[in-house]
Protein backbone atom coordinates (compact mmCIF):
# COMPACT_ATOMS: atom_id res chain seq x y z
CA UNK A 1 0.00 0.00 0.00
CA UNK A 2 1.01 3.31 -0.81
CA UNK A 3 2.04 5.80 1.75
CA UNK A 4 2.21 9.46 2.05
CA UNK A 5 5.61 11.44 2.44
CA UNK A 6 6.32 11.75 5.65
CA UNK A 7 7.96 14.95 7.29
CA UNK A 8 11.14 13.48 7.66
CA UNK A 9 11.72 12.89 3.60
CA UNK A 10 9.05 15.28 2.15
CA UNK A 11 12.01 17.89 1.83
CA UNK A 12 14.96 15.08 1.08
CA UNK A 13 12.76 14.32 -2.14
CA UNK A 14 10.91 17.26 -3.03
CA UNK A 15 13.63 19.92 -3.07
CA UNK A 16 15.44 18.40 -6.53
CA UNK A 17 11.96 18.34 -7.75
CA UNK A 18 11.45 22.29 -7.24
CA UNK A 19 14.97 22.56 -8.82
CA UNK A 20 13.44 21.39 -11.98
CA UNK A 21 10.14 23.80 -12.10
CA UNK A 22 7.78 21.60 -9.91
CA UNK A 23 6.17 23.61 -7.23
CA UNK A 24 3.41 22.38 -4.49
CA UNK A 25 0.04 23.42 -5.40
CA UNK A 26 -1.81 26.53 -4.05
CA UNK A 27 -4.47 24.80 -2.59
CA UNK A 28 -3.32 20.96 -1.62
CA UNK A 29 -0.93 18.60 -0.99
CA UNK A 30 0.07 18.30 -4.95
CA UNK A 31 2.99 19.33 -7.28
CA UNK A 32 2.54 20.87 -10.48
CA UNK A 33 4.49 21.96 -13.35
CA UNK A 34 4.37 23.45 -16.56
CA UNK A 35 5.98 22.33 -20.04
CA UNK A 36 6.01 23.71 -22.90
CA UNK A 37 7.12 22.20 -26.10
CA UNK A 38 7.98 23.10 -29.84
CA UNK A 39 4.62 22.16 -31.12
CA UNK A 40 1.52 20.44 -30.62
CA UNK A 41 2.90 17.24 -32.01
CA UNK A 42 6.03 17.30 -29.32
CA UNK A 43 3.33 18.20 -26.82
CA UNK A 44 1.35 15.15 -27.37
CA UNK A 45 4.06 12.58 -28.23
CA UNK A 46 5.57 13.66 -24.63
CA UNK A 47 1.93 12.71 -22.83
CA UNK A 48 1.71 9.69 -24.91
CA UNK A 49 5.52 8.33 -23.65
CA UNK A 50 4.33 9.82 -20.31
CA UNK A 51 0.82 8.22 -20.57
CA UNK A 52 2.48 4.74 -20.97
CA UNK A 53 4.41 5.22 -17.84
CA UNK A 54 1.33 6.57 -16.05
CA UNK A 55 -0.54 3.19 -16.95
CA UNK A 56 2.41 0.84 -16.18
CA UNK A 57 2.86 2.38 -12.84
CA UNK A 58 -0.95 2.67 -11.74
CA UNK A 59 -0.07 6.28 -10.85
CA UNK A 60 -1.76 8.74 -13.24
CA UNK A 61 -1.30 12.65 -13.35
CA UNK A 62 -3.70 15.33 -13.85
CA UNK A 63 -2.94 17.43 -17.02
CA UNK A 64 -4.15 20.42 -19.35
CA UNK A 65 -3.19 20.35 -22.78
CA UNK A 66 -3.42 23.36 -24.77
CA UNK A 67 -1.27 23.62 -28.31
CA UNK A 68 2.44 23.34 -27.13
CA UNK A 69 1.55 23.77 -23.51
CA UNK A 70 1.24 20.64 -20.99
CA UNK A 71 0.19 21.87 -17.09
CA UNK A 72 0.83 18.78 -14.94
CA UNK A 73 -0.35 17.99 -11.07
CA UNK A 74 0.34 15.23 -9.16
CA UNK A 75 -0.84 14.12 -5.87
CA UNK A 76 -2.26 10.31 -4.82
CA UNK A 77 -5.68 9.99 -4.05
CA UNK A 78 -5.50 7.10 -2.42
CA UNK A 79 -3.32 8.97 0.09
CA UNK A 80 -5.02 12.46 -0.05
CA UNK A 81 -1.83 14.15 -0.71
CA UNK A 82 1.58 13.47 -1.58
CA UNK A 83 3.56 9.99 -1.87
CA UNK A 84 6.47 8.56 -3.40
CA UNK A 85 4.83 7.43 -6.66
CA UNK A 86 4.12 11.29 -6.93
CA UNK A 87 8.13 12.02 -6.96
CA UNK A 88 8.92 8.82 -9.07
CA UNK A 89 6.62 10.04 -11.76
CA UNK A 90 7.32 13.60 -11.58
CA UNK A 91 11.21 12.48 -12.36
CA UNK A 92 10.26 10.26 -15.38
CA UNK A 93 7.93 12.91 -16.58
CA UNK A 94 11.01 15.57 -16.59
CA UNK A 95 13.38 12.90 -17.76
CA UNK A 96 10.91 12.40 -20.84
CA UNK A 97 10.98 16.02 -21.37
CA UNK A 98 14.78 16.33 -21.76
Amino acid sequence: MTEPLTEANREALLEPLFETGWQMHDSRDAITKTYTFADFTEAFAWMTAAALWAEKWNHHPEWFNVYKTVEVTLSTHDVGGLSDLDVKLASKLDALAN
